[in-house]
């Protein structure tokens, strides 16, 4: 089984803001399907959004995402940069970040866990016994 968890460090913007903010991206093998992307906050507290790795692949090329998270490449103004969309009932941001240091993320998730190979990561009948209680 795969354990090696992806962890990834950069500076982001927020909403056109030209102060930068730290973030952190994390892919965890035993949550083979997700990412997390957190933003460091006051008092050093992260905030963090998780989402669909798949929905980050594919937003490196092309628009991806219909719901709180939509990812594309920002390619009106700088095809270096990505854009991320995120919503909530507490607000919407848009998180400009380096298209390059996601795709090095993107790219170190594929090699702990291969694209079409998470299924195999899951434990299907532990996940029922858990929540049927048998």
């Amino acid at each position: 089984m795969h354990t090696d968890v992806v962890e990834q460090h950069q500076f982001v913007t927020l909403n056109g803001c030209r102060t930068p903010v730290f973030a952190r991206w994390c892919y965890t093998p035993s949550d083979p399907y997700v990412v997390t992307l957190a933003f460091r906050a006051e008092q050093g507290r992260w905030i963090e959004w998780s989402f669909a790795r798949d929905l980050l692949a594919e937003g490196l090329s092309e628009p991806a995402g219909l719901g709180d998270v939509r990812v594309r490449p920002d390619l009106a103004f700088a095809d270096d940069v990505l854009i991320i969309e995120l919503e909530s009932p507490d607000g919407y941001a848009i998180v400009e970040l380096g298209r390059e240091e996601v795709e090095d993320f993107v790219d170190a998730s594929a090699r702990a866990v291969p694209f079409g190979t998470e299924s195999g990561l899951l434990d299907i009948d532990g996940f029922i016994a858990q929540v049927t209680g048998v």
